[in-house]
């Protein structure tokens, strides 16, 4: 798994780029973007920090296929992520982040 960041999206507050324990998020012209995405530890951390909805993880066959995409939201202890595979289909894995180390 590797992120990818929609610069587009991207409003420059940078909470991802503090909680990235592989310090792969960087910062160009008020953007956030990847240095070295196949160092991605897949940890999820940035992507609870965005909130632009900027950072959607990559995966591969293992959850998503090739070219699926996931967001993350939250509701108090629990996280949604909300995972579309590249045939558009849809899938919500439910963590309990209080009782998961996934992340």
């Amino acid at each position: 798994m590797s992120i990818r960041i929609d610069e587009n999206k991207c409003v420059g507050c940078f909470q991802c780029i503090s909680v990235c324990p592989g310090s792969l998020i960087k910062e160009r012209d008020s953007k956030a973007f990847v240095k070295y995405p196949r160092d991605c530890w897949g940890c999820v951390s940035c992507v609870k920090e965005c909130r632009a909805g900027a950072i959607e993880f990559y995966l591969g066959a293992d959850i998503g296929g090739n070219g699926g995409t996931m967001n993350v939201s939250y509701e108090g202890d629990i996280l949604h992520w909300n995972i579309t595979k590249n045939d558009g289909t849809v899938m919500v894995i439910d963590v309990n982040s209080k009782n998961s180390n996934k992340y």
